[in-house]
């Protein structure tokens, strides 16, 4: 589980470079904070899932009863 917390630190230190990007040119001023606000929630909740996903190993686990 490490791992994907390094990788949601990643993903989510790309994010804010992201929306200081946008900030910064001056798009992120034409669109109502609502509408900015749902969009980081998506995107972070993408990230959670593309993290959890790549978490490590799907293993089958076989119980003998005996």
């Amino acid at each position: 589980m490490r791992w994907t917390g390094i990788y949601l630190l990643g993903y989510f230190l790309l994010l804010a470079a992201a929306v200081l990007t946008l900030w910064k040119v001056g798009i992120l001023a034409t669109i109502p904070l609502f509408w900015i606000g749902v969009g980081l929630l998506a995107l972070i909740g993408i990230g959670i899932m593309v993290a959890v996903a790549h978490s490590g190993r799907k293993e089958s686990i076989e119980v003998n009863r005996g």
